[in-house]
């Protein structure tokens, strides 16, 4: 059995851990509170916008966009967001295993042609370790979501799409679902996904816009947009992902501290309370060994 120092010392580190990982759990919910309402506030219209394309997909314009044509895929883009620090769970974890699932299923292309960009310095690392080149450092969009930012990337990959460098763009991330939910999402983002033809649309449900110049010019302009929206959401979708992440893996740590904690605390008790019966019985041994 330990002594009582040893563990009264293991009572006074376990105490510090809980101090931490209780103040960690506070910041991350409150982190999350705001991440929350910045996606809740941004999804309205990010469906609005993706209901106005749709309905004019689904009417039956004829749209001959580049970023929407399929092609045999030679070379691909992976964007893959992670955070910047860890104590969150298997949030990075899980984002590094999709990534490599999907390296390893385009293994066949060549590592030249399987461009990786890495939003977060924990993917970043796993990038380095595989032995690919990330193809930039975008650290800072974690921290704190930017639209012009993440509009520069949407450029960035829509322009090597249209210039035939890649074939296809797929996405990476930790989609907030709720905070004790956080669902692993691999979607394409380009060749934008086109219904061929227009679907049958009840008259209440099929809007009924006045479209100057032309609906195939609105379309042509608004596929970039949401595609610039799409970036800017799937960060901050991924932000509030990971401090409900951390959420929870801190209310887990406080969890376990205070259980261990109470354990120990029942191992001094036991162990002083045998030491004060040590002492006793010698006294006791003593008193019967001068009689």
């Amino acid at each position: 059995m330990a002594s009582l120092k040893e563990v009264k010392a293991r009572i006074a580190s376990v105490n510090s851990t809980l101090k931490i990982t209780s103040a960690m759990k506070m910041v991350a919910s409150a982190k999350l509170h705001r991440a929350q309402a910045a996606i809740e506030s941004m999804l309205p219209y990010e469906k609005k916008l993706n209901s106005m394309l749709a309905g004019f997909l689904t009417s039956g314009v004829q749209v001959d966009s580049t970023l929407a044509r399929e092609r045999e895929v030679q070379s691909v883009a992976l964007v893959a967001v992670s955070s910047n620090t860890s104590l969150c769970g298997a949030f990075n974890a899980n984002v590094i295993k999709k990534l490599n699932a999907r390296l390893e299923d385009y293994q066949s292309l060549g590592r030249e042609n399987i461009l990786i960009y890495p939003i977060g310095k924990k993917v970043e690392k796993a990038v380095r370790k595989e032995g690919y080149e990330p193809q930039g450092s975008y650290q800072s969009m974690i921290d704190k979501p930017d639209y012009q930012a993440a509009a520069e990337l949407a450029e960035q990959l829509m322009e090597m799409f249209e210039k035939g460098e890649v074939d296809r763009v797929e996405l990476i991330y930790n989609h907030f679902k709720s905070t004790a939910v956080q669902v692993m999402t691999d979607e394409q983002y380009l060749p934008v996904e086109m219904p061929e033809e227009p679907q049958q649309t009840p008259d209440q449900y099929r809007p009924d816009y006045i479209v100057e110049p032309s609906a195939a010019e609105v379309v042509q302009t608004l596929v970039p947009q949401v595609l610039s929206l799409k970036i800017f959401t799937i960060l901050l979708d991924s932000s509030a992902a990971e401090h409900a992440a951390r959420t929870i893996a801190m209310q887990m740590a406080t969890d376990n501290a205070t259980a261990l904690l109470q354990e120990l605390k029942i191992q001094y008790n036991k162990s002083r309370q045998q030491a004060i019966t040590n002492e006793l019985l010698d006294m006791m041994g003593g008193e019967t060994a001068a009689n």
